[in-house]
């Protein structure tokens, strides 16, 4: 795999805004169903976290790509963590998938075959025209909030990033913008100021506090984080007077 986020596929595949919108409009509430299904296959088949990071990805893309009549999401989810675990070194056989989905799921309409999962792969191998490299914040994270004097909030920014994928920055954004949004997000909410380290690193503060926005304005619309901690970040960020 790339080792170098500047000269890999994952950058030249970046979209902006307004063609992810035109592409995944319809598929918002989608991936928020989905999302914490592939977690837990994923949980089930003891991948990674950056595993299910990776096959959120790819179904996202798959989806700026073609359509969901052409790609039945039931089938796509557990076949781009099927693809991801490869391409991310942690291969799970297509079987085992298999097994859980149908331990996982009652209903028989979310049930799929070893042969279907082989086939769903090729296809999406192809809407992906073989540019599996996908980059995520993780890597970089511990030693960011080392440096940012947060290592004990580690845990914290860890869930706002896996959160991330519940959106669509990664198809957008390059991920260490990404996150150095969940850590200015984490200092908002933990009310420590990290104003001097920002201005050090010499980044588009811009873009990282509209990247902080749209994932607070996610919380607010998803209340998992208390109403009282969004509304005061959101009056910090000055959207909310």
């Amino acid at each position: 795999m790339a080792t170098n986020f500047w000269t890999s596929t994952h950058l030249k595949e970046l979209l902006e805004q307004e063609e992810v919108d035109v592409f995944l409009k319809l598929a918002i509430l989608l991936f928020l169903f989905f999302f914490p299904d592939i977690a837990r296959l994923a949980q089930n088949v003891k991948v990674r976290q950056r595993v299910v990071a990776t096959a959120v990805t790819y179904m996202r893309r798959v989806y700026t790509k073609r359509s969901m009549t052409e790609y039945d999401p039931r089938l796509l989810a557990p076949s781009c963590l099927y693809l991801a675990a490869k391409s991310e070194e942690s291969t799970v056989q297509a079987r085992l998938l298999v097994f859980y989905i149908k331990k996982i799921y009652p209903d028989e309409r979310y049930r799929c075959e070893i042969k279907e999962i082989l086939e769903m792969e090729m296809k999406i191998l192809e809407a992906l025209n073989y540019y599996l490299v996908v980059f995520h914040p993780y890597r970089s994270l511990p030693q960011l909030l080392q440096d940012a004097g947060m290592s004990d909030a580690i845990q914290l920014t860890w869930g706002i990033v896996n959160d991330t994928y519940r959106m669509d920055l990664i198809l957008i954004h390059p991920p260490y913008l990404i996150g150095l949004a969940c850590i200015y997000v984490a200092s908002v909410l933990n009310e420590k100021d990290n104003t001097a380290w920002f201005e050090d690193l010499r980044v588009d503060m811009n873009v990282v506090k509209n990247i902080a926005m749209e994932i607070l304005d996610f919380y607010d619309k998803q209340r998992t984080i208390s109403d009282e901690r969004v509304n005061a970040a959101m009056h910090k960020l000055g959207l909310r007077k």
